[in-house]
C-alpha cells in the first residue's frame, strides 16, 4: 500500500483458503518452491459502503495483473458517471 500510494483504497490478504473459495477466487496448488501448497490467484473487489460487490475481476493465473493507475483511473471514470454495475441479467 505504501509503495503504491493507496490511501483510499483498503487492501486484503493473506486469506485462508476457505476464505479464498467464499469470495470465487482461483485456487491452485504449489507446484514448485518457495510456492506454498496451496494459494489465491488474483482477485479485484470493488465494495460498495454498504457491503455490495460494485466490481469483481478474478484471475486464474498471475498474469495480466491490471496497473493500479488504471484501476483508479476506471473507478474515477465510473463514479463520476454514476455508472451501474453490469452483469445482473
Amino acid at each position: 500500500m505504501a509503495d503504491w500510494k493507496l490511501t483510499r483504497l483498503r487492501v486484503a490478504y493473506g486469506q485462508d483458503v476457505a476464505s479464498m473459495r467464499e469470495w470465487g477466487l482461483f485456487v491452485s496448488k504449489g507446484i514448485k518452491d518457495p510456492e506454498p501448497d496451496a494459494f489465491g490467484e488474483p482477485g479485484i473487489f470493488l465494495i460498495r459502503p454498504d457491503g455490495t460487490i460494485y466490481m469483481a475481476a478474478l484471475n486464474s493465473m498471475p498474469a495480466a495483473r491490471p496497473r493500479i493507475d488504471d484501476v483508479v483511473q476506471a473507478i474515477e471514470f465510473f463514479t463520476d458517471r454514476s455508472y451501474p454495475p453490469r452483469g445482473e441479467a
